[in-house]
């Protein structure tokens, strides 16, 4: 049986609540996600934003046929909690629970998986164009927030919806980026007033008696054009008519009544419309209000103070951010740029030290290494901090603007590996091949901190050419050695089989090795410092004396360092048994690293049983 308050697999309910049960319904959702958010951490702020459009959202539309496209999907915990998944949010980005992302494999209201941002609008163009095409029947709609509308595919998507002459909905979720201008009473009170329902009732009426003749069609054609000129002079947002578009806003983003009456309106449009809907991040959680930036992604919090309940201690990113701070004091070169994500990848503090040499340019991968090679090119030395998942998007031009010219742009690759409850969309291994296929591109694989500061000295004052530090998320394990400058270095030595990684993976060779001695097994291991281009004569060497190879690592399978050391061997005509462990061909879901790691096979006790495998040792 369906709750009132929820939406079926037939199709929505909350159509028939009042806008007082809805408003209550809203208090009480946004009780319920603070306490679950604070139990599985996740993200918040843009959540709390968004709870009277998406239950609005929800009274007018059908997700069981309509397609909603969230941008991002941040902000779709409510759109879960509304469609059968209420019971299940104390399972949210946890192993084996809901995801914290749409997934249409989830469930038949999630439209399209959306963990990149930008893409909303380009993809609901597309499904509004397939329901022409096959002479369908439903609505589609587009919830893209101001962030994304700092990523240019917006602004393509946007450009071709807007002359598509169909039924297509882009709902514009403002929650301070200023995606318009600042309008004054004028503009405000007309605003208003075109948003009432007998104004609305009164231009449907209008529009639909004088089309039914010649000379009405003609006059409504000149009042249209008057109409036009008169709200790109008073009214904010003309650039989204000037592609096309019926706008119609700005609407009180947390008055469900009046979202409600708008979107059913909306909803009666053949056409596309964008509807501008001003929110604020973190609403009705004080502490989330106060300081949306950090509520955006959370670990498990208090709910009645918002502090965390444990403190996240040191990691590879705040590492990161104090050495670049360090190396830009002595070198006036030194830039740093990042993607919207300044917390994230540690620059805050760089930010404040050198604000004339920081650049963020939005979600705008692309743009920010086109702008990182013009930076090259005239003589600085530009730093990109970005997460592994988001560099993705920017492989053009890491061939185009950068390698061709040879030119000096160190990359900081965040978040490479698997990064745990953000699941597919965010999981930085699919870096380790795309970056190789880069001509002249180096790549570094720390395993501590102390590496990541020195190879990244390195990588910023010494080398040539384009450059990348890939490190994980999160602190450092066990092995917290520097390993030196070579290439490659031999840990342990032994003579019975050599387990070869690079990065934090060396942690769970070395435990792997110390199960094996146990079983009076010598285990050599290998750790790779650079893995781009790829110097495998110290494992050839090795290989030789112990006859058995395995290599583990966090990244994809295909165009792993694996593969490439198992065709070093092949051309140097030394026989092996091998074994490649890493995150194979599909897609890693979300959940902690440990679990994660544990079903892969990657963490000690899994390399330990594949190195019995390849010596064909019982267990």
């Amino acid at each position: 049986m369906t709750r009132k308050d929820e939406t079926s697999e037939n199709g929505p309910i909350l159509r028939d609540i009042s806008d007082q049960e809805a408003a209550a319904l809203c208090a009480q959702l946004r009780e319920e996600l603070v306490r679950d958010v604070s139990q599985t951490g996740g993200h918040l702020a843009s959540n709390l934003g968004a709870v009277e459009l998406t239950v609005a959202i929800h009274r007018v539309f059908d997700t069981s046929r309509d397609r909603l496209v969230f941008d991002v999907g941040h902000q779709c915990y409510l759109h879960k909690m509304l469609t059968g998944r209420r019971e299940q949010m104390p399972t949210l980005r946890q192993y084996g629970g809901i995801a914290g992302f749409p997934k249409p494999n989830e469930s038949v209201h999630d439209a399209f998986i959306a963990g990149h941002a930008s893409n909303s609008v380009a993809v609901a163009l597309g499904m509004a164009r397939a329901r022409t095409a096959l002479e369908e029947d439903y609505k589609v709609l587009a919830l893209i927030g101001d962030g994304a509308l700092t990523g240019g595919l917006a602004y393509e998507g946007l450009s071709n919806a807007g002359q598509c002459g169909q039924q297509l909905l882009v709902i514009l979720n403002d929650n301070g980026m200023s995606i318009t201008r600042n309008v004054g009473g004028v503009a405000q009170l007309l605003a208003r007033q075109r948003l009432k329902p007998k104004y609305l009732r009164f231009k449907q009426n209008y529009r639909r008696v004088m089309h039914a003749f010649w000379l009405g069609r003609q006059i409504y054609k000149v009042t249209h054009e008057i109409k036009k000129a008169l709200k790109q002079s008073l009214l904010p947002c003309s650039m989204f008519e000037d592609m096309g578009f019926t706008y119609l806003g700005p609407v009180d983003g947390h008055d469900v009544a009046q979202l409600t009456k708008t979107l059913r309106y909306a909803s009666t449009l053949n056409e596309p419309v964008a509807l501008h809907v001003r929110t604020v991040k973190g609403k009705g959680f004080a502490p989330a209000e106060a300081n949306p930036d950090a509520f955006h992604g959370v670990s498990p919090f208090d709910p009645a103070t918002g502090k965390a309940n444990k403190s996240g201690g040191e990691n590879f990113s705040a590492v990161f951010g104090r050495t670049l701070v360090r190396l830009a004091r002595t070198d006036r070169r030194v830039c740093a740029i990042t993607a919207a994500m300044v917390s994230g990848t540690g620059l805050v503090p760089f930010s404040k030290a050198f604000p004339k040499r920081f650049f963020d340019v939005g979600i705008a991968e692309g743009c920010a290494v086109s702008m990182a090679a013009g930076m090259a090119k005239q003589g600085a030395v530009p730093v990109f901090a970005v997460y592994s998942t988001f560099l993705q998007r920017s492989y053009d031009m890491l061939l185009h603007d950068v390698a061709i010219d040879d030119l000096h742009v160190v990359f900081a690759v965040d978040r490479a590996g698997l990064v745990g409850d953000d699941g597919e969309t965010h999981h930085g291994v699919f870096d380790v091949a795309y970056l190789d296929t880069i001509p002249g591109m180096k790549v570094y694989a720390p395993a501590n901190f102390s590496e990541l500061d020195r190879m990244l000295e390195q990588a910023v004052c010494r080398d040539s050419g384009p450059v990348a530090v890939r490190y994980p998320r999160g602190g450092q394990g066990g092995y917290q050695e520097d390993s030196g400058e070579e290439n490659a270095v031999i840990l342990r030595t032994g003579k019975d089989i050599t387990l070869a990684g690079y990065g934090m993976e060396i942690n769970d060779l070395l435990s792997a090795a110390d199960q094996l001695a146990q079983q009076g097994i010598q285990a050599e291991v290998l750790k790779w410092n650079v893995i781009t281009p790829l110097d495998c004569t110290l494992a050839v060497e090795s290989v030789k004396k112990t006859g058995a190879l395995l290599v583990a690592e966090e990244c994809a399978g295909q165009g792993s360092v694996g593969q490439r050391a198992l065709a070093a061997l092949e051309e140097a005509g030394v026989p092996a048994r091998t074994a490649l462990v890493n995150c194979g061909a599909g897609y890693v879901p979300h959940g902690a690293v440990s679990l994660l790691k544990r079903d892969l096979g990657l963490d000690g006790a899994g390399v330990f049983r594949q190195a019995m495998e390849v010596l064909g040792r019982d267990q």
